[in-house]
């Protein structure tokens, strides 16, 4: 269950935002002190984050950048000030929107699943970016199409990284020169299924410290080749 501040003095519009959105199925905490919020904020996980802003002790855009310097979430701003300047300064702090008073809660419902959407996006792209695949000394990077070996990069063609991607991920699963083929030059491929053989002893060539010797890219006779390190 998604977890929601309010930030909010008004206790009519926060306990409307509080209804519909529990009635979506979140989980809301309500706070009106802009102290308390801010402190909250910074203390305890939200998936998202309302703020007023013209609150008690500590207005919305003191808690939005301080929040922003520590946190990476959603930030809505719903307030009565209309003027292009403050929503300017909102943005500039880092809000990510800016939902003026009075709202549709409908709109204002949806517009909260719409920011939890693109960031849960984001994020999972940022972990898929960040994720690698590490075999001692070699370490590969699917999303950055990179490959280290002890620190130093190593250049790959695209095929030879895409062979090597494969089968790294496939850890210990023998595949035919028939099997790798189909895999990663597609079954409408044009060409002799050797390749596969000639682009792996490439990559041995650049990845192994002895290619004589693999430690990575092993052939299993009879059968093809496997990942192992």
């Amino acid at each position: 269950m998604k977890k929601i501040l309010i930030v909010e003095d008004d206790s009519a519009i926060s306990e409307l935002e509080r209804d519909y959105l529990e009635a979506d199925g979140f989980e809301v905490t309500c706070v009106a002190d802009g102290r308390k919020g801010r402190d909250l904020a910074l203390s305890t996980s939200f998936d998202l984050l309302m703020l007023d802003l013209m609150l008690p002790f500590v207005d919305g855009y003191a808690i939005c950048k301080a929040v922003r310097e520590k946190k990476d979430i959603p930030i809505l701003m719903v307030t009565a000030k209309r003027e292009d300047a403050d929503k300017v300064q909102g943005f500039g702090l880092g809000a990510d929107d800016y939902i003026v008073k009075p709202f549709s809660p409908m709109e204002f419902v949806a517009r909260v699943k719409a920011h939890l959407a693109r960031y849960a996006c984001l994020t999972g792209k940022r972990k898929e970016a960040e994720r690698s695949l590490r075999f001692g000394l070699l370490e590969i990077f699917p999303a950055e199409h990179r490959v280290f070996r002890g620190g130093e990069e190593i250049l790959l063609t695209h095929k030879e990284f895409e062979l090597l991607c494969f089968l790294a991920e496939h850890r210990g699963i023998v595949f035919s020169m028939e099997q790798l083929f189909e895999h990663v030059w597609g079954m409408d491929a044009m060409g002799d299924v050797a390749t596969v053989r000639v682009h792996v002893n490439r990559l041995r060539e650049k990845i192994e410290p002895q290619p004589s010797k693999p430690i990575y890219v092993e052939t299993v006779w009879g059968a093809g080749y496997r990942f192992q390190g």
